[in-house]
């Protein structure tokens, strides 16, 4: 068993494995197609993203400063960048299935300029917006700060001193904002 668990790949496929189970055998009434599957794979990549949002709020960030400055390097060179990595192709892939969904349902336009949309596909609609920005952060505050302030590229102690608010900013706005994105989208199909 220790083996199994040890392996993380054998187990993320015994999970898939497991899934596709779940989706053909408990699923007699509701076909399994591309949209089901796509609804879930934008679920656990959004789950993937925001759960490792919230632990770089939660528990890295906060922990950093309290971490001896000779043990920094585990984190800032081993940790952090694999964080950074499922981080952010955990939002760019959650980004691109919703957005997959919203067309292939025949919503994507309503719900994105509110014309038209019913109110689920409003609420839809304002989680995409709030989900979209927050990907423009992680690709495009947060990670190119995070690449300096890693040392991943070349930069001087004051490009990385100037990248770490900013980081910090955009990696705080993203967690604001993930309240209200994620309320909008658990909470679209009520009635």
């Amino acid at each position: 068993m220790a083996k199994f668990f040890g392996n993380l790949h054998l187990v993320l496929l015994v999970g898939l494995a497991a899934a596709i189970g779940v989706m053909y055998c408990y699923n007699a009434d509701i076909p399994v197609t591309t949209n089901s599957v796509l609804h879930w794979v934008h679920s656990f990549m959004g789950v993937l993203w925001i759960g490792l949002l919230y632990y770089l709020n939660f528990v890295q960030v906060p922990t950093m400063p309290k971490v001896p400055a000779e043990l920094k390097k585990g984190v800032t060179g081993y940790i952090a960048p694999k964080v950074f990595f499922f981080f952010r192709y955990a939002a760019l892939l959650t980004v691109i299935t919703g957005l997959w969904i919203s067309i292939d349902q025949g919503y994507g336009h309503r719900a994105l300029t509110f014309a038209g949309a019913t109110r689920a596909e409003n609420m839809i609609g304002l989680g995409m917006w709030l989900g979209l920005i927050m990907a423009f952060n992680v690709w495009f505050l947060i990670w190119p700060a995070q690449k300096k302030i890693l040392g991943i590229v070349e930069a001087s102690d004051e490009a990385k001193a100037k990248a770490a608010p900013l980081a910090l900013a955009a990696s705080r706005t993203n967690l604001l904002l993930s309240l209200p994105m994620l309320y909008c989208m658990v909470t679209a199909n009520l009635s």
